[in-house]
C-alpha cells in the first residue's frame, strides 16, 4: 500500500468543486532539508465569483507522520489489516478579506463563524491595523484561519471525501461574500 498525497489533492480539488467552488491555482513545496512538504490550493466560492472573498487550502505534509505510518504498514503482517487511526495532516483554510473600512465587531464575527463551523472546522478570526503614515488612518485586515484534521489512514483505504469540512468552508465563504461588501464601504 502507498499514500498517494498527490492524488488525494487532485482529488480534494475535484471534490471543492462539487461543494460550490471554483479553483484558480495549486502549489507544491517541498523543504530540501526537512522534506516537509505543503500543497497550496487556491479557490472561491461560485457566488463570489470576481469577487472580494478568496480562499486558500494549505495541507502541511509531516514527514515524520508519513514515515511513521510507512513504518507500521511495514510492520503489519496482513496486508488487508487496516493501520490505527493515529496518523494525521493538518489541512488550513485561509481566507483572504481586502482592506474594511467598516469592519465588523470581531466577537460577534467569531461566534459567527463558531456557529457555522462548529467543531469540524474551527476558524481563528483576528484582525491587523496597519498604518501607511502616521497621519492616515489604520488600514484593517481581517485573518480568518480554519483548521481540520486528514487522516491518512482514510487517504490510504480510500475513504476520505472532506464533505463535511468542505460543506463549512463553504458555508463560511457563503457568511463572509453576504457581508464584505458593507464591511469595505466607507462610514458616513
Amino acid at each position: 500500500m502507498s499514500i498517494d498525497i498527490a492524488g488525494f489533492v487532485t482529488d480534494l480539488k475535484e471534490h471543492a468543486v462539487e461543494h460550490g467552488f471554483h479553483v484558480h491555482d495549486e502549489r507544491h513545496f517541498v523543504e530540501t532539508y526537512s522534506l516537509r512538504q505543503a500543497w497550496e490550493v487556491d479557490l472561491h466560492p461560485e457566488s463570489g465569483c470576481g469577487g472580494p472573498i478568496d480562499l486558500h487550502l494549505a495541507l502541511d505534509v509531516d514527514p515524520k507522520v508519513i514515515l511513521g505510518l510507512r513504518e507500521r504498514l511495514d510492520q503489519m503482517s496482513d496486508e488487508f489489516e487496516e493501520p490505527e487511526d493515529e496518523y494525521h495532516l493538518e489541512l488550513f483554510f485561509n481566507w483572504a478579506v481586502p482592506p474594511l473600512h467598516s469592519p465588523p465587531d470581531l466577537l460577534v464575527l467569531a461566534t459567527d463563524l463558531a456557529g457555522i463551523g462548529g467543531v469540524t472546522l474551527a476558524v481563528e478570526v483576528a484582525a491587523i491595523d496597519t498604518y501607511a503614515a502616521v497621519t492616515d488612518a489604520p488600514e484593517r485586515r481581517l485573518a480568518l484561519t480554519g483548521k481540520s484534521s486528514v487522516s491518512l489512514v482514510e487517504i490510504l483505504m480510500g475513504r476520505e471525501q472532506l464533505c463535511e469540512v468542505l460543506d463549512k468552508s463553504h458555508e463560511v465563504s457563503e457568511y463572509l461574500v453576504e457581508r464584505v461588501g458593507d464591511w469595505m464601504e466607507l462610514s458616513t
